[in-house]
């Protein structure tokens, strides 16, 4: 269990002291802002396309990768009905399908995996099929959501390639399907830019929790309830009926797909909803419930089934 709290406990320090500087006003009323932008498109750009220029892509071809896609899809699918339903706009419904399903397997899922499952690759598949596939398809409905009508059709087209996350993401997988690795000239700036996008990420996030009123109140408390309960209950129990009944997963491989369905969700997603300035709060609350929430729920899962 120190690998589930030791990993919780490094992003609780970061984002209070991100809540503490939003709080003294250090950094300004525009600091959280700046932040986000950087993140959103500098620093997640570079951290996206190092780390998938490095991957192996034959990672993506496994049944555990599968339950996650699966458990992913059918979780953010309920939620897009319910949001369709009732009539929710369509950038609202996106952030939170997004947070029911999209899972931390970046700044949280990699020590919880190294210290809970024994090996931080167990997160890498997760991460490609979350920054190759979901991410550029999510920000791809927000770009066109809020695009001008008089766009053309070929500028419509060509949304996927003006998103700096998509496009870094893309980027990284054209290097690794090439097999040649960018030289260290090139290679070493973009990685020491990458680091900065976890930390930034978590400090915008912190700066946004001061003078924010309670989680789970307000106009999107049904929405914000309904993402925390898919992600953190109804996206493991999915993930676990899949990989017991469907892949006959067992032991070791079956705690890998449920404690990675159990993560939280992912502190980015906050970044997008920032950078659309769509459904902020949603995502903000979402979050934090949903990784108040995991604490309890991983442990439980790493009891059972460890």
């Amino acid at each position: 269990m120190v690998g589930v709290l030791s990993g919780f406990a490094v992003i609780a320090v970061v984002i209070g002291v991100g809540y503490l500087l939003g709080r003294r006003g250090t950094l300004g009323e525009q600091g959280g802002e700046v932040l986000t932008r950087l993140a959103f498109t500098v620093a997640g750009p570079a951290l996206l396309f190092t780390t998938l220029a490095r991957a192996d892509l034959s990672a993506l071809f496994s049944s555990r990768l599968l339950v996650t896609a699966l458990s992913t899809a059918a979780v953010s699918g309920v939620f897009v009905v319910i949001g369709v339903l009732r009539g929710w706009e369509v950038g609202r419904t996106t952030i939170g399908a997004l947070c029911s399903g999209y899972v931390n397997s970046g700044n949280l899922g990699i020590p919880i995996a190294a210290y809970v499952l024994g090996d931080a690759s167990l997160v890498a598949p997760v991460l490609l099929f979350q920054v190759v596939l979901v991410t550029p398809v999510a920000l791809t409905v927000l770009d066109l959501s809020g695009a001008d009508d008089a766009g053309t059709v070929w500028r419509r087209l060509l949304t996927p390639l003006r998103n700096p996350i998509a496009l870094g993401s893309l980027s990284g997988v054209v290097v690794s399907a090439v097999g040649r690795p960018l030289p260290g000239p090139l290679m070493n700036p973009l990685t020491l830019i990458g680091h900065m996008s976890v930390p930034a990420a978590l400090l915008a996030f912190g700066m946004s929790l001061h003078g924010s009123a309670a989680p789970g109140r307000g106009r999107d408390r049904y929405p914000v309830l309904l993402s925390v309960a898919l992600k953190s209950v109804g996206q493991p129990l999915v993930a676990w009926t899949l990989a017991t009944a469907v892949f006959g997963l067992r032991g070791a491989p079956l705690l890998d797909v449920v404690v990675t369905a159990a993560l939280p969700a992912a502190q980015n997603l906050f970044t997008y909803a920032s950078r659309y300035r769509v459904a902020e709060s949603l995502a903000r609350e979402s979050i934090l419930l949903s990784t108040v929430v995991s604490v309890p729920v991983m442990v439980g899962v790493a009891t059972v089934l460890g």
